[in-house]
């Protein structure tokens, strides 16, 4: 059980610079354009593949699963019966599972899995727990279609990330089955914007600042109509007792790093098996990088380590 997050270097390789420059580019689309449309500001997230190299000798396939759209990633000899159900980020209201499809199979490829990646019902549209229920009805589908709940793996990235936890809390409220395991890619939890990294990273991070956060809880907790310390909307504030194996990464310079570190604190008090690695100096999502940096090809070959053992 892993208390203290592992860090990895400081340095920071040149490729990494390619996410920090796209999320700066966006930061400028949306800070120069205020009469933005959904429309548009979901355009602009679905660009978030450009960071990562397409993989080799994985196939695609869209399909429903549970009543939810998405899109299987299926590399070549893969072990067709454990599956990463992985659902994006953007903060429940943008990206896609075409936006994260490469990063998805990249992770899928090194674990020698599957991945079904979840177009879920978005935000503001669709507040929470919309996107919960659509998890655990794809979760609950996957184990009708003959996978063991154990070869389930919840998996996310930033609000995807809340949603791979709020999963498997929302499955154990329920009575049922539990996934495997959960991974969670620099989580966003905090829906009362109490993190201390939101001010001292602030600076460090390209996208993330306390505006663009405000904007997304409120889309999701409908205007104020969900309490932001409901637990499936802020698993800071949920009971980990007997929850899955978790593994928890997160970009040193990201002003949501201490999401991270307080979702492991919480559910290590719990008695989790809890991994969390952060890697000093890189940004918010940083396996976007998958294929095209080192350190998201390092971090991704230890999530395939820590996903053996």
């Amino acid at each position: 059980m892993t208390a203290a997050p592992s860090v990895r270097p400081t340095s920071t390789s040149p490729e990494s610079e390619a996410l920090r420059a796209l999320y700066a580019d966006w930061s400028n689309i949306i800070a120069t354009t205020p009469d933005l449309t959904m429309r548009l500001f979901r355009s602009i997230f679905d660009e978030w593949h450009q960071s990562t190299r397409e993989p080799e000798d994985v196939t695609y396939r869209e399909d429903t699963v549970g009543g939810v759209p998405g899109i299987w990633a299926l590399p070549a000899g893969a072990d067709t019966t454990q599956v990463l159900l992985y659902t994006h980020g953007g903060g429940f209201a943008v990206g896609s599972a075409s936006s994260h499809r490469k990063l998805a199979a990249h992770v899928a490829k090194a674990l020698g899995v599957t991945t079904f990646v979840l177009d879920y019902r978005r935000a503001p549209e669709h507040p929470h727990p919309a996107q919960v229920q659509d998890g655990v009805a794809a979760f609950t589908a996957l184990i009708e279609r003959g996978i063991a709940p154990a070869d389930i793996t919840t998996i996310g990235d930033s609000a995807g990330g809340n949603l791979a936890v709020a999963i498997a809390l929302s499955l154990r409220e329920q009575g049922r089955p539990l996934p495997g395991r959960v991974i969670a890619f620099s989580p966003w939890l905090d829906m009362e914007n109490k993190g201390e990294t939101l001010v001292t990273n602030g600076a460090s991070d390209a996208l993330i600042t306390v505006p663009l956060l405000e904007g997304m809880i409120a889309g999701v907790l409908a205007g104020g109509a969900v309490p932001a310390t409901t637990p499936l909307a802020n698993p800071l504030h949920a009971d980990f007792t007997g929850f899955p194996r978790l593994y928890i990464n997160a970009g040193g310079a990201e002003a949501l790093l201490d999401n991270a570190t307080r979702l492991a604190e919480r559910a290590k008090a719990a008695g989790v098996d809890v991994t969390l690695t952060v890697a000093e100096g890189m940004q918010h999502v940083y396996l976007f990088l998958a294929g095209t940096a080192p350190e998201a090809d390092a971090e991704i070959a230890a999530i395939a380590a820590w996903y053996r053992s």
